[in-house]
């Protein structure tokens, strides 16, 4: 396709315009910054003439353009530098030079000096010098406060102060309104008026030396009159002003109201406080009408908090002291109704936060008693099993002899949010509906509302019972059937996704299983049903929990993991229970404990490859573990102990997954079972009863290395030569005599040189360590009676010198431990 014109053509074309504009646009700049300088006062820079080289350097232009902004800047300091000093010296006038002149001499010098401070900002506007014309438009402004005092003093020196200042800032904020009208470019006297109307009722109330109340009120009347210049006023200085003096003078004067209402006595005294907070709350929704959306939330949120205090103060003083919180509560709950009510969205949900808190506020004041409830019994372990308490269950959480304020209204308190959030979450669409505009409808939402009337309804149901005193035996199958309630439902939820609620059911049940557990340590029967309860139970849960979402599948096989493992747990309890029912000593009820880790074992086999399966399997060795520390004070009960944890590791050894680690571990277990019979019968020569074990064992790990040639030393000798050296190396540390020392000294040097010959990592290893060990045995007594001798800054001198040899040598320290490690490594 043929081009008219040609590229060529075009291209010249456009670079031509181009320069075209760059030359007008440069014009243009020069004229700017010619302009400016006009407009500005004289400049250092001579100022450009407008015919002047149109295309002239940048830089003139550039710095006529910033010379503006330096000039602005040091005018504005030395403006007010000089107002703030016309300033004092028009107070130190007034104040300090007072009987130096006559009172209508001096009267007429600062009415002359206002006169003029008022009248030369209109001339000086004219002229374009605004700044000038702030400084002295403030200043004018301190002279008529200075005029005023002066008044009071010559015209009216009876007069009450405070009453005089009272209609003085009245008087005030009129004339600096129209002053600040009728000069509209000034900036400051509009917000001046504001500020002194701020004082007038409230200087006016104290003059008249009323009570608390009437401060209350002219506080909320100047918050109003601040909304209504807030809203209407003319000015971002002006509403700002009222803005700020609204919410400090409102806050104030509700504070002075809920103060009344809270102390009141009667329902009759906390009805003036009452309407007083009310009056507020709809100040604050007027201004929070037109607000910008943060301020109109905190509006919305005052007014709330205002509304419940004003109604809550009047039923607070009608009822008794317990249903104090009730009654607040109660309030808060009818505010949300206030959700259909022709409300801007920003200030209705101001109003919902507000609801929210005070429920909030009312859950923290029952939170003591729930707490008490779940942590009491943890008081009385010291008195397991010494029988069902008397007078109630109080007696088993340590409440028998206290008064609980305010114990008889907690369930009302958690259980009457909890129906109504319940029934929420079951609703939720048309609660959504009814919301309106104000509430954004939300499954996240929905799933918090659900947890929350979850954990509310679980903690009223739990701390029922104590605030009824039951019998103990009912408290107890209380917490149970909350418990399994509470696993049911988080299987279910699980089984869903893992939502909010089945965490919260999950959570509160583990807490509650806690509770009951330890609150059923009081009685023996007690015990057996509640922790063998709990056992079918986190079996169960575990065994039902299953993921049917891929994103919750990991949390879901934690969760059924964490179950597993609580049921072992209660199955420990159980065999440390039978155990104490049989009134065995600690060290003979050890067997009986390794019944859990033996159903473990067998456990694990069924579970094999499950999620489940490895903590279940840990747990059980911890409960192996707790036997071996029960067994330690007898000897031979801790061999017994140690020899059947040694079967349990091998059986679990038969399965490949586990043989890495078990089969280690059940060697470890028979070696140290025999080592401590051996100690236990006070054997002297331990070499009689390892030496017929040892030979053996050499023989059939020489047999596996010389059919598999690449297998490891430790395992074909590792436990054979540690069945004598061991024992042997303990029989020599406590022998007096040379004879074993001697003889296990050079039965190690002979294996760590055979070790070092053949390159076999277990015999090299074993036998340095023991003959170290052996050595040093041997040497301790010339070593202590060397260093009595020696002087004691001999020892750190010597120590330090090796640390500075090894600094210096650390590089090829470094890279001989390098070494060493890989021809470790190389070894069989």
């Amino acid at each position: 396709m043929t081009h008219v014109p040609s590229p060529a053509e075009e291209l010249a074309l456009l670079d031509r315009e181009l320069v075209r504009l760059d030359a007008r646009r440069m014009q243009l700049l020069t004229r700017r910054a010619w302009l400016l300088s006009v407009l500005q006062p004289p400049a250092a820079l001579p100022a450009v003439p407008p015919a002047a080289a149109p295309f002239a350097p940048p830089s003139p232009a550039a710095s006529a353009a910033a010379a503006p902004v330096a000039r602005r800047s040091a005018q504005n300091v030395l403006l007010t530098l000089g107002g703030l000093l016309l300033t004092i010296a028009a107070i130190a006038f007034t104040l300090v030079s007072w009987g130096h002149m006559g009172i209508g001499g001096r009267s007429a010098v600062l009415a002359l000096v206002t006169v003029v401070a008022l009248a030369a900002p209109a001339v000086l506007l004219r002229r374009g010098l605004s700044s000038t014309a702030e400084a002295l438009g403030a200043l004018a402004l301190v002279l008529m406060v200075l005029d005023a005092y002066a008044l009071h003093r010559v015209a009216a020196p009876d007069a009450g102060g405070l009453g005089f200042a009272a209609a003085a800032s009245a008087v005030l904020a009129v004339l600096w309104a129209v002053y600040g009208l009728a000069l509209g470019r000034l900036r400051l006297p509009r917000p001046a008026a504001v500020v002194s109307v701020q004082f007038t009722l409230v200087l006016w109330a104290w003059s008249a030396d009323a009570q608390a109340s009437a401060f209350g009120w002219a506080l909320v009347l100047t918050a109003a009159l601040d909304c209504v210049i807030a809203l209407w006023g003319r000015g971002v200085g002006v509403r700002t002003t009222a803005a700020v003096g609204g919410c400090v003078t409102g806050l104030a004067g509700s504070l002075v109201a809920l103060v009344q209402s809270v102390t009141a006595g009667t329902p009759a005294a906390a009805v003036a406080p009452g309407v007083l907070l009310l009056t507020g709350a709809a100040v604050a929704l007027l201004g929070a009408w037109r607000a910008p959306k943060g301020f109109a939330v905190a509006g919305g949120l005052i007014a709330g908090f205002a509304v419940v205090a004003g109604v809550g103060g009047v039923l607070r003083a009608g009822a008794s002291a317990d249903w104090t919180v009730p009654a607040y509560l109660l309030c808060g709950l009818l505010l949300l109704a206030s959700v259909r009510a022709p409300l801007p969205r920003p200030a209705g949900q101001g109003v919902l936060w507000a609801s929210l808190v005070v429920v909030a506020g009312s859950m923290l004041a029952a939170a003591p008693a729930v707490g008490v409830t779940l942590a009491g019994p943890v008081s009385r372990l010291s008195a397991v099993w010494a029988g069902a308490p008397e007078g109630g269950v109080r007696g088993a959480l340590g409440m028998a002899g206290m008064e609980w304020s305010q114990l008889s209204t907690v369930p009302v308190v958690l259980l009457v949010p909890a129906g109504l959030a319940g029934a929420a979450y079951r609703r939720w669409a048309w609660c959504t509906r009814m919301a309106g505009p104000v509430v954004a409808p939300g499954e996240a939402w929905r799933s918090v509302v659900g947890a929350s009337a979850l954990v509310l309804g679980w903690a009223g149901l739990l701390v029922l019972p104590v605030v009824l005193d039951a019998a103990y035996p009912a408290a107890v199958a209380v917490q149970s059937v909350l418990v399994a309630a509470l696993l049911a439902l988080a299987v279910r939820g699980m089984r869903r996704g893992a939502d909010p609620v089945a965490w919260a059911a999950l959570v509160c049940g583990v807490a509650g299983a806690v509770s009951a557990g330890v609150l059923s340590l009081a009685a023996e029967p007690a015990t057996y049903a509640v922790f063998g309860t709990l056992l079918v139970l986190f079996g169960a849960a575990s065994a039902g929990t299953r993921a049917e979402s891929s994103p919750a599948a990991r949390a879901t096989r934690v969760v059924q993991a964490l179950q597993a493992c609580a049921a072992v747990v209660c199955a420990m309890v159980l065999a440390g229970a039978v155990g104490a029912s049989l009134e065995l000593a600690t060290y003979r009820a050890a067997p009986v404990m390794l019944v859990v880790p033996a159903a473990t074992v067998l456990i694990g086999t069924r579970l094999r490859g499950g999620p489940s399966a490895l903590p279940v399997e840990l747990t059980g060795a911890f409960a192996g573990a707790v036997a071996v520390v029960m067994a330690v004070p007898d000897g031979r009960f801790l061999a017994l102990v140690l020899a059947l944890c040694g079967v349990l590791a091998a059986g679990t050894a038969v399965r490949a997954e586990r043989r890495p680690v078990a089969g280690y571990v059940a060697v470890a277990l028979f070696v140290l079972a025999t080592w401590v019979r051996l100690s236990a019968s006070d054997v002297s020569a331990p070499e009689a009863y390892s030496l017929p074990v040892t030979i053996p064992a050499l023989a059939v790990g020489a047999l596996r290395r010389r059919r598999d040639p690449a297998a490891s030393s430790w395992t074909a000798y590792g436990a054979g030569l540690a069945a004598t050296l061991v024992p042997s190396l303990f029989a020599a540390w406590v022998d007096p005599s040379w004879v074993r020392p001697l003889l296990l000294g050079v039965a190690a040097l002979v294996l760590t040189l055979a070790g070092a010959r053949v390159r076999l990592q277990a015999l090299l290893l074993l036998g340095g360590a023991v003959l170290a060990l052996d050595a040093l045995h041997e040497l301790a007594p010339y070593v202590v009676q060397v260093a009595g001798v020696l002087p004691r800054w001999l020892p750190p001198a010597l120590a330090g010198a090796l640390l500075l040899v090894v600094g210096a040598t650390y590089e090829q320290r470094l890279r001989d431990a390098r070494r060493l490690k890989d021809a470790l490594r190389r070894m069989h």
